[in-house]
């Protein structure tokens, strides 16, 4: 099986790309497209999940070009139930035929017994009596790292034999990060003794790109911070939420890309998707416009 960070490495040359598309469906607020004719027939939940779907794969093939990887926002779509389930993998597998890696965005993280049930789920298969169940096949999922490091070992070891990735929670975009992130713990922000952690759950798990399997969650929107994560991660892929809508700048992203061209992933969202509504064109126009514009301006740092 291909190492995750050499998978990672050779799209993001072949692609000259760091940017990955967000996909984050409000099924209030989707694309023309997206909309049914029968919106009259049948259940809400299948309907929106069916429309969710259509706007989906319009976006990845308006955007997905200028991409290396999707985003699925999996809160977005579980909450139309069964039929929101049913869309993620259709979605998956959209992304996935387009050349595009798969980021299932779903921040799990619980006691090692449960983290193994969520690494089968989402990236790896569960044995059965009846025989194997094959999970979501994910290329990566974002994890929550607060229960620990042994928490985070299940879906380690999964990722490594799946050729998967993992995207550790260290600093995120979010005003109220702060919160917790920046309290001091023994003399150090616990943003940082969490990206230490980061680094030594992914030290035996570099590929030949020279990067890790584990990677983190680092927003955009404080790039100060980014040098000395760096220092702290070095082997880490640095996916960056919070470019566009939520105010980072993409040309403060410098010391992120300092290990290799594939140590970074400039997450956009709303920027993208959302972009016609700056224009008041047509949205997969000015999705395609957004995303071009976004990896012009990463891949020059």
């Amino acid at each position: 099986m291909t190492h995750f960070a050499d998978r990672l490495a050779a799209l993001v040359e072949e692609r000259r790309s760091r940017v990955v598309l967000g996909l984050d469906p409000d099924p209030a607020a989707l694309w023309p497209t997206g909309r049914g004719e029968n919106a009259a027939h049948g259940l809400p939940a299948a309907l929106a999940a069916e429309a969710t779907v259509t706007h989906c794969a319009a976006a990845i093939e308006a955007a997905g070009p200028a991409c290396v990887a999707v985003k699925l926002q999996f809160a977005c779509f579980e909450r139309l139930g069964a039929p929101g389930w049913t869309a993620l993998e259709r979605v998956r597998g959209t992304a996935q035929a387009a050349g595009l890696l798969v980021i299932a965005d779903a921040k799990r993280g619980d006691v090692p017994v449960t983290a193994r049930a969520y690494a089968q789920a989402l990236i790896g298969s569960t044995p059965s009596p009846f025989g194997l169940i094959e999970g979501f096949a994910a290329d990566a999922v974002t994890a929550n790292p607060l229960l620990g490091r042994d928490s985070l070992e299940p879906l380690i070891e999964t990722a490594s034999s799946a050729g998967a990735g993992v995207f550790c929670l260290v600093n995120t975009s979010n005003p109220g990060a702060s919160d917790l992130q920046d309290l001091d713990s023994a003399g150090a922000p616990l943003h940082e003794r969490i990206a230490e952690m980061v680094n030594a759950s992914g030290a035996g798990e570099v590929g030949e790109s020279g990067l890790s399997l584990v990677g983190a969650v680092t927003g955009a929107t404080r790039p100060e911070r980014l040098g000395r994560l760096r220092e702290l991660m070095p082997r880490a892929v640095f996916l960056l939420p919070g470019v566009g809508a939520q105010g980072g700048d993409a040309g403060a992203l410098g010391p992120v890309f300092a290990p290799h061209p594939a140590a970074g992933l400039v997450a956009a969202s709303r920027s993208i998707v959302n972009a016609y509504r700056e224009v008041g064109g047509d949205p997969r126009a000015a999705a395609a416009a957004a995303a071009q514009d976004l990896r012009a301006l990463t891949w020059n740092q």
